[in-house]
């Protein structure tokens, strides 16, 4: 046990990094390059397993202009704060699949994907800005990182990426998809209480910046807590949504508003 400490110790005194806004030190001890890599074969074979909804529908559109605009307030975001290295190797893509799950997920490199069954709850283009800039700003965090960096650990001994998918890569890919909840099968890590509120505070600002109104994030987080008729919706099994969170959001809030340039 020592031992193990000892090497979660070194890991994370060689592998640490902050995250914006929070200022957090977070255990990254995969390269991002290798995230990406990894991300652009799964969303391609997510993609070929699910039926994307056509660009030219009308829902496709929505969430196509909803990520052009975030995507760009994230950029200037992050030129603004000196950290644009963060988005290097970034090829931002938007699809919608036909889903009825109430879901949403961005991997490493901006590859978002929109759930159909989003759609009701996010009740317009507002809404759906307030989701994806939540989920956007996991990815931006690095969220996934951590939690796969975490995961290798535990269930690999914390041997080094490269090594793990030579060796086990079924077991690898699995524990990438499970972080970044492209999967139904084998369940979706969940994020912490830290997570969710470092990507809820990134989301409003980037919201905000992209012309979205973050006040609506309030009605948008109490509406998905109350959507699923008593069944707790898929995206709220890792995305907590309660009294304390909306609290914090509108605590938030006139931080958040100060980067509010209406579109």
């Amino acid at each position: 046990m020592n031992r193990f400490r000892f090497l979660l110790f070194l890991l994370f005194f060689i592998s640490c990094y902050k995250v914006p806004i929070s200022g957090r030190r977070q255990l990254n001890m995969l390269p991002e390059s290798s995230m990406m890599n990894m991300s652009y074969t799964s969303y391609r074979g997510f993609l070929s397993k699910n039926s994307v909804v056509s660009v030219n529908d009308e829902r496709t559109q929505m969430v196509q202009r909803v990520g052009a605009k975030i995507s760009s307030a994230v950029k200037r975001y992050m030129a603004q704060k000196k950290l644009s290295k963060r988005l290097s190797g970034y090829k931002w893509e938007f699809n919608m699949v036909e889903d009825k799950t109430v879901n949403a997920w961005c991997m490493p490199g901006g590859k978002v994907v929109v759930y159909t069954g989003l759609l009701p709850v996010s009740n317009d283009e507002t809404g759906l800005a307030v989701v994806m800039g939540h989920e956007i700003a996991h990815a931006i965090a690095r969220h996934g990182n951590e939690r796969m960096s975490q995961q290798l650990i535990v269930a690999l001994g914390g041997i080094g990426l490269a090594v793990a998918m030579q060796d086990k890569p079924q077991q690898t890919q699995d524990i990438f998809n499970l972080s970044y909840g492209a999967t139904s099968a084998l369940g979706i890590l969940k994020y912490s209480r830290v997570h969710e509120s470092e990507a809820d505070k990134l989301g409003l600002v980037f919201m905000a910046m992209a012309g979205y109104n973050p006040e609506e994030a309030v009605g948008f987080w109490e509406r998905m807590a109350k959507s699923g008729g008593g069944k707790m919706p898929e995206i709220l099994s890792t995305h907590p949504s309660d009294e304390t969170r909306i609290k914090d959001i509108k605590a938030y809030l006139p931080k958040a508003k100060g980067f509010y340039t209406p579109g």
